[in-house]
């Protein structure tokens, strides 16, 4: 029998890691996920942001633990997925969040800054996928959602110009499809979200720039508001999503139709 519509989406005991867990979206999909019932083990790489996201958390009635992180670094990554396992036995949701940019043009885009972003947003991505991968291969089960951005999908001769964003994005797109091939007979879907411009630390310089083109020609002519990702995010984790992987959902207010 088929189960009811509140159970598909309850997260109730589920165990999330969030990446990029301390300000702007992915704080918004971590409560989303921490609404729905799941425990949640946030990481990023400045502590004191860290830690106050945990205290709002905790705060709220939430289950939260946070763990700074370099998501570039295994190492780091591995400490993460240790005391996940050590502080709640299993993990069963990983959200691929954390990321960075550099906006140049091409012919002048530094070489340290275009690996430094290819190394967060798409090396990292997959350091933490293969590390928590392992631990979801053990139980046969788990949900992998990659943050990509509709710069993976998308590009404008009106810019914005930041090319290794945009490679780090359509690479993590094609990451999700290859994780979620390699592992889906093994009881894990990976899919990615590709949100459009929403307000957040990394986002708002740019938005300050496009947000009267934005609605001048969005199909829904504004800025992604707050709260608008926890839907998808929670619906990618859950059971809502049983038969869904290896794709990649833009939540762009139809920007890239």
């Amino acid at each position: 029998m088929a189960k009811h519509i509140k159970e598909l989406f309850d997260l109730t005991g589920k165990v999330a890691i969030v990446t990029g867990g301390s300000r702007g979206i992915g704080v918004e999909m971590a409560e989303g996920l921490a609404e729905a019932g799941a425990n949640l083990m946030l990481c990023a790489r400045r502590e004191e942001w860290l830690s106050e996201s945990v205290e709002e958390f905790r705060g709220k009635g939430f289950t939260a633990e946070g763990k700074a992180c370099d998501v570039s670094k295994a190492a780091d990554v591995q400490a993460v997925v240790d005391e996940t396992i050590a502080k709640f036995g299993k993990v069963d949701i990983l959200i691929n969040n954390a990321g960075i940019s550099w906006g140049a043009m091409p012919e002048e885009m530094p070489l340290e800054q275009w690996q430094k972003v290819l190394d967060v947003n798409l090396t990292g991505c997959f350091l933490m996928a293969q590390a928590v991968g392992k631990e979801m291969l053990k139980r046969e089960q788990g949900s992998i959602i990659n943050i990509a951005s509709i710069a993976g999908l998308t590009s404008s001769a009106n810019g914005p110009f930041y090319a290794g964003y945009v490679a780090s994005k359509a690479g993590l797109i094609g990451l999700t499809r290859e994780l979620a091939a390699s592992w889906g007979r093994k009881g894990i879907r990976v899919n990615a979200i590709a949100p459009g411009f929403f307000h957040s630390r990394l986002a708002d310089r740019v938005i300050d720039i496009y947000e009267r083109s934005i609605q001048e020609n969005n199909v829904i002519p504004r800025v992604g508001s707050e709260g608008e990702l926890k839907g998808i995010t929670v619906f990618l984790a859950s059971d809502a999503s049983s038969y869904i992987t290896g794709q990649t959902i833009a939540v762009d207010g139809g920007m890239t139709v």
